[in-house]
């Protein structure tokens, strides 16, 4: 199977508060975008957002000009059914972050769901790619990703685990790395799982 077809049968035979990653609050995700200081009328993009509600609280906040991409058709439609007539003030886009070219430049790029499912090197050469495409100097990356001691698979797929410093080494010397944190995740069955969150700024 693919990995829109893995996604898409995830997403079309649970609901989003029955899968691992859930979140009704990002509340860490929600103040490194805060603390990065970019105004709410700038634009910013959620990769593998999904079914997220990282939307709805980004929209509560203010923020004006959110892209949700993700891989998944049956995600997007999830949030979009959730957030109603307001989903036409979101941008949304179904493409695949390591093989598409994305028209907008961004001033922040968030990410707390793909990156860590690139096993394959040339994968995540791709993703920094498309990173280096879209967002302007000066502008903010933030990633998250199962930590050391995070999970070794997700959704019946591998991951690779990073430390903040192994996640620097990764996105290399353009990045200037400003915060790094720790959060361990309760998932809706109970189980824990810790993730690395690193706030980069482009040089």
């Amino acid at each position: 199977m693919d990995r829109k077809s893995h996604w898409d049968s995830i997403y079309s035979a649970k609901a989003p508060s029955e899968l691992g990653w859930y979140q009704a609050h990002p509340e860490v995700s929600l103040r490194l975008i805060e603390a990065s200081g970019i105004g709410k009328d700038e634009p910013l993009i959620d990769v593998g957002g999904g079914a997220s509600l990282l939307v709805d609280n980004l929209r509560a906040s203010g923020f004006r000009r959110v892209t949700v991409l993700d891989i998944s058709a049956a995600a997007i439609a999830v949030a979009q059914a959730r957030l109603g007539a307001c989903a036409g003030e979101v941008r949304w886009l179904v493409e695949d972050v390591t093989r598409c070219t994305l028209a907008e430049t961004y001033r922040l790029w968030h990410d707390r769901a793909v990156f860590h499912f690139l096993t394959v090197a040339a994968d995540r050469r791709a993703y920094l790619h498309a990173v280096e495409r879209a967002l302007s100097p000066g502008g903010h990356l933030i990633l998250a990703s199962f930590a050391p001691d995070g999970p070794e698979k997700c959704s019946g797929l591998p991951v690779v685990r990073y430390s903040a410093q192994s996640l620097a080494q990764e996105v290399g010397d353009d990045f200037e790395l400003l915060e790094t944190c720790g959060e361990t995740h309760v998932t809706p069955g109970g189980g824990k799982q810790s993730f690395s969150y690193c706030h980069f700024r482009r040089r």
